[in-house]
Formats: C-alpha cells, sequence, structure tokens
C-alpha cells in the first residue's frame, strides 16, 4: 500500500519534491508574518518619503521590501490603506498626545500641549519620518483625505474626549491650527525668525493661546473670538 500524500503538499512527486499547495503566499505564515509586515512597512514609509504618494506604487514598494506586489495587497491592502499604515508608523510619539493631556488637569493644559508636540518635532529621529508624510499630504489631494481622515480620528477626536467644556472638537481644532501653522512655517518652509528660534521661547509664547482655546468658556463658534 502506497502512503497518502502529507498535509499542505500535492500529491505530484514525479521531479522527487512534493510540491507546496496553493494557498497564501510563503512568508505569511506565523513567525515570518510579522517580520513580512514591518519590512513591507518600513519600505513603504521610505518610499512614499522618497518618491511621494503619486510617485509611490504597490509594486515599487514590494519590490524595496524584497516581497511580491501580491503581499503588499494581501497586508494592506491599496495603496490608499498602505499610506494610511505609514501615517500611523510616523505618527506614533504623536498619537500619545491624548495621554500626556490627561496626565494634568486644566492648568497648565497648554503648555504642555505645545511643548509635547514641539518635542516631537524638534527630535530628528521622529521629524523625518513626519517631515515626509506631511510633504506628500500637502501635495496630493488623495493623501491630503487619508492624512485628515487618521489625524482627525486617531489624535483630534481623542484628545477632544479628554475635555470637559463645550464645543470639544471646535476648541481642539482652533489648538490644532494654532501648532500646525507653527510646525509648518519652522519645519516645513522653515521660514524665519520661527525658524530658528528657541523652541522654549515658542512654547512660552503660543501656551496662553493654546490654554484659552482649550479652556475658556468664552471659546464657541459664533462668539466672535
Amino acid at each position: 500500500m502506497s502512503d497518502a500524500p502529507s498535509a499542505g503538499t500535492s500529491s505530484d512527486t514525479s521531479n522527487g519534491t512534493p510540491r507546496r499547495r496553493r494557498g497564501r503566499p510563503a512568508g505569511t505564515r506565523t513567525g515570518a508574518a510579522a517580520g513580512t509586515r514591518e519590512r513591507i512597512l518600513a519600505a513603504a514609509r521610505e518610499e512614499f518619503s522618497a518618491h511621494g504618494y503619486d510617485k509611490t506604487s504597490i509594486r515599487s514598494i514590494g519590490k524595496a521590501a524584497d516581497v511580491d506586489a501580491a503581499l503588499v495587497h494581501h497586508y494592506f491592502g491599496t495603496k490608499d490603506q498602505v499610506f494610511a499604515a505609514a501615517i500611523e508608523l510616523s505618527f506614533g510619539p504623536a498619537l500619545e498626545l491624548p495621554g500626556a493631556l490627561a496626565a494634568g488637569g486644566p492648568d497648565g493644559m497648554g503648555e504642555r500641549v505645545a511643548r509635547f508636540m514641539l518635542g516631537v518635532w524638534e527630535n530628528p529621529v521622529t521629524r523625518e519620518p513626519l517631515l515626509a508624510i506631511v510633504r506628500s499630504a500637502v501635495t496630493n489631494e488623495r493623501a491630503a483625505a487619508v492624512f485628515r481622515g487618521l489625524v482627525g480620528r486617531r489624535v483630534l477626536a481623542r484628545v477632544a474626549g479628554e475635555l470637559s467644556v463645550p464645543d470639544p472638537e471646535f476648541r481642539v481644532q482652533l489648538a490644532a491650527a494654532q501648532l500646525v501653522g507653527i510646525i509648518m512655517l519652522r519645519y516645513v518652509v522653515k521660514v524665519e525668525p520661527i525658524a530658528s528660534a528657541a523652541a522654549e521661547d515658542l512654547v512660552a509664547v503660543v501656551a496662553p493661546t493654546i490654554q484659552r482655546y482649550l479652556t475658556d468658556p468664552d471659546v464657541r463658534p459664533g462668539a466672535g473670538g
């Protein structure tokens, strides 16, 4: 009696080596899967950084990660979904803002927010990936839409959830507008004298405005100021 084919192989052994059944792509099994996904994501971030959203493709990401493009689709789906994952990876430090905000009461909230966000951008390790993502987002509408959705959901909405005041979303967006303006001038387009000002000086100047936006009862839509 001949032996039955072992599980996970076909019965064709004409060349002396059992053939693998068709199924999930090689590299997606337990153990290798996590490393493959991380390698693809790191390659995606590098591709978006080097070439922007428009010139980056699923195929180029796969080539950079040394995997088939089908594996990129397997782990992430569409190009937009890969970009969203790259944003989340790059914005990892900024995603800790809600926790930092919740660490204290209303007093000093503006200073904590300003110091935290500028600290993220002052650190070259966290700044460079963020710069790449922001540049992609400001040059492509699809990339901008993905960026807005993730930042709105993962950062702004969570910060608003920490506020015990009326109109928290409006307040958080005002504070974000203030900080994003400084970030763009200082780190992206590097306009002087903002670009070379001491970070502590910027925190001291902007913190009272952020504090007002987040806690002043008179700040509300339609209040005229």
